[in-house]
């Protein structure tokens, strides 16, 4: 073995000179090879110190660890393959930030009252009577069995049975990923401070803090009196300028229509059944009913939660999580009360006018089979995401803010069919090899930067932490969206900001948060691990 060689060639492939396919599907080269590197500096660092001071002569323990995680790689490729994502992603994940937020805004009403027993109970305990999980405690604390228990029935799942047999290396993957996941992962994710960052870093607030060095202007000779004369010269450039930009946006705007009219062939050539015949603001599935979140049957269907029926209802309600339910005793669902989720402006006035119109025809509706409302709810992708989107900053309170939502929504109403083709369409295409790629390789510079797993980083302080958020508070776009900005927000921007962050500041609550969206992953994923109430 040469020792120039890769690492994940020298430590997990011995005997040969090339490595073999990971995946089941064609990939290029290079994530393969990313993928190996990750795999073998996660074996180096948590296994290879401890076993070799168990024995230094036997090479092959690491190897077989690796045909072990082949074996799972390949089991959720194929698994992520033929999952359902477009409704996780655009309706189930949106439905738990949103009841997320209005839980959040219910517990923090109750501090310091007689719901709280009196002032006694914090806001995370009152968090927890809202949405009670199993695996987390009133503090936040998550139990580890739980996710080693999630962990062991994945490996259970994706090995073959003469690998899940031998318990040493199964307990060894199953211990490792549950020491990434509680000790490295969500305790980082779940700080208020990394969600404020990572967002302030997408929206590019950062590149505000660069100092930008004044170049001194240059001195300008007076004017003479040439050269305010007007020269044929100068008319002929200025004419060619015209033309050249005139061109420039004539070439612009032709791109634009070529690319849209193919995104809009391609769309319609990849969806593989026919759109419904009814837009989806005539059934209004997120305002008038309780939909399940998959069309395909699985054994623990998790129904969104309906929105308020008026705007007067009572602000305080509780309401129950989600959970996935993989140990002995049943876990709760995402059933909530009929505060747990906004209304959006324009779902109202729709459910009214639809009511009346349809009136003659309700016997017609209700006897929809149960495979047709839950193929038509599947066609709703927008308006979850819309939902959020009015929860979070609270549009409902700002009459502009509502009206240009309201118009959204229309818009999207308009062009549903085409809408509930896009959404799948960019989905599919953003999830690529290249974006695993770059998710594979700052994983491997961020967990491993020297080779070896980083030190513990330090948190900042909380006047860092403080200026993080103040950050994002003041963060303003630019562009023209800056002049939509108070119509969106408000006439003070900063308080909507403030507002929209403040139910992502506590931890524990967002331990909720992440959890429950975890659960609702690998419930789509793995149906097998939800077990009935029944």
């Amino acid at each position: 073995m040469s020792r120039h060689a890769p690492l994940s060639i020298r430590l997990l492939f011995p005997s040969q000179s090339s490595l073999p396919p990971l995946l089941n599907t064609q990939v290029p080269d290079e994530l393969t090879n990313e993928l190996y590197d990750f795999i073998a500096l996660a074996l180096r660092a948590f296994v290879n110190p401890w076993w070799v001071k168990i024995t230094r002569y036997d090479k092959q323990f690491l190897p077989e660890i690796t045909r072990i995680l082949t074996h799972v790689f390949r089991a959720l490729e194929e698994r992520l393959v033929n999952a359902d994502l477009p409704p996780l992603v655009f309706r189930d994940i949106p439905t738990i930030v949103t009841v997320h937020y209005r839980d959040y805004r219910n517990a923090a009403s109750k501090v310091s009252t007689s719901y709280a027993s009196g002032g006694a109970l914090s806001l995370p305990q009152l968090f927890h009577q809202l949405q009670p999980h199993m695996a987390i405690s009133a503090e936040g604390v998550i139990d580890p069995e739980y996710i080693r228990q999630i962990v062991d029935l994945i490996l259970k799942v994706c090995l073959p049975t003469e690998d899940y047999a031998p318990e040493t290396e199964r307990v060894i993957v199953r211990e490792i990923l549950l020491k990434i996941l509680l000790n490295d992962v969500i305790p980082k994710i779940t700080q208020p401070w990394f969600i404020q960052k990572m967002i302030l870093d997408q929206l590019g607030g950062s590149s505000s803090n660069k100092v930008v060095m004044k170049t001194p202007e240059p001195r300008t000779l007076p004017p003479t009196s040439t050269s305010l004369q007007f020269s044929f010269h100068t008319i002929i450039v200025f004419i060619l300028s015209a033309v050249q930009a005139i061109s420039g946006v004539c070439l612009a705007l032709i791109n634009a229509y070529k690319q849209t009219m193919t995104t809009i062939k391609l769309v319609n050539q990849s969806h593989s059944h026919s759109p419904s015949p009814k837009s989806s603001c005539n059934s209004t599935p997120i305002s008038t009913s309780t939909p399940q979140m998959h069309t395909k049957p699985i054994p623990v269907p998790i129904p969104i939660p309906t929105p308020p029926v008026s705007p007067s209802s009572d602000p305080l309600s509780a309401s129950t999580p989600i959970a996935v339910s993989i140990l002995a005793s049943p876990t709760p669902s995402i059933s909530s009360t009929s505060s747990s989720l906004p209304k959006s402006p324009l779902s109202h006035s729709f459910s009214s006018a639809n009511n009346t119109r349809t009136q003659p025809n309700s016997t017609r509706t209700t006897g929809l089979p149960e495979e047709a409302a839950n193929d038509q709810l599947q066609k709703d992708h927008a308006q979850p995401a819309l939902l959020m989107l009015a929860e979070i900053f609270s549009t409902n309170e700002r009459y502009a803010s509502s009206t240009i939502l309201s118009t959204v929504e229309m818009g999207v109403c308009a062009f549903g069919p085409f809408v509930d083709r896009l959404l799948p369409y960019l989905l599919h295409n953003t999830l690529s090899p290249s974006l695993l790629f770059e998710i594979v390789r700052n994983a491997k510079r961020t967990l491993f930067p020297n080779g070896y797993p980083a030190p513990p980083p330090i948190d900042p302080t909380p006047e860092e932490q403080a200026e993080i958020r103040a950050k994002l508070v003041e963060w303003r776009p630019k562009g023209g969206i800056a002049h939509l900005l108070p119509l969106l927000l408000g006439p003070d921007p900063s308080a909507t900001l403030e507002a929209a962050i403040d139910p992502l500041s506590n931890k524990a609550c967002n331990v909720h948060l992440v959890l429950m969206i975890l659960d609702r992953v690998l419930l789509g994923v793995f149906p097998e691990l939800g077990v009935s109430e029944e």
